[in-house]
């Protein structure tokens, strides 16, 4: 009945989580583990380059975090902004990702994803992205298993309404924060609306 929640738990599955430790997350995260009260907490902030940056903590303790995460800003050279300062900026949305391995035509999979419920569909360099309502991840997901058509990915994701092209300085920088970012416990998801493009993120990956 709860969509995040299932979502949550398909995207643990999918990355081969057992079975006792998604039970355990799930009773961390609703309190139910004695002694242990944890809260989720997104904070928006600004990273090089003016890219907007959101972080989705779960945490235990909300003023230690805040201060870790806004020291991570503060040492990549961004810095923690107010709730809603990026906010508007991205869109809760499910997306899924089809690898283009020819087993499928471009419009046969558009119109299979519509009639499940996607509202979109848009073909990358070597992928088609699919996008739908949060609430309706799982019924597109399952309709694409019941077609036997392979995605790569099925997750419920905050999509940048536009996108800030990077050079490579920054980019090392935007990298750098993104990383320390996700390195952090508390930290479960980090999304950004900066763009790296193939010629600049070789570069990068060169030096």
């Amino acid at each position: 009945m709860n969509s995040t929640l299932a979502n949550a738990i398909q995207k643990a599955k999918d990355n081969n989580m057992p079975a006792d430790t998604i039970q355990r997350a799930i009773k961390r995260g609703t309190g139910e583990l004695e002694g242990m009260t944890f809260e989720q907490v997104t904070y928006e902030g600004y990273g090089p380059g003016g890219v907007a940056v959101m972080v989705d903590v779960l945490t235990d303790n909300r003023n230690r975090s805040a201060a870790d995460i806004r020291n991570i800003f503060a040492r990549a050279g961004g810095n923690l902004g107010a709730t809603g300062s990026v906010a508007w900026m991205f869109e809760r949305m499910g997306v899924i990702l089809v690898p283009k391995n020819g087993s499928i035509d471009e419009d046969d999979l558009l119109g299979i994803a519509i009639e499940a419920g996607a509202e979109d569909m848009t073909a990358e360099d070597d992928q088609f992205q699919i996008v739908c309502d949060p609430a309706d991840l799982m019924a597109v997901r399952g309709t694409l298993e019941e077609n036997d058509i392979t995605f790569s990915s099925a997750e419920v994701t905050m999509l940048p309404k536009s996108t800030q092209k990077l050079d490579a300085d920054t980019a090392k920088k935007a990298l750098r924060l993104m990383d320390a970012l996700e390195e952090h416990d508390d930290v479960q998801e980090v999304y950004s609306n900066f763009d790296i493009p193939a010629d600049v993120m070789e570069q990068v990956a060169g030096e």
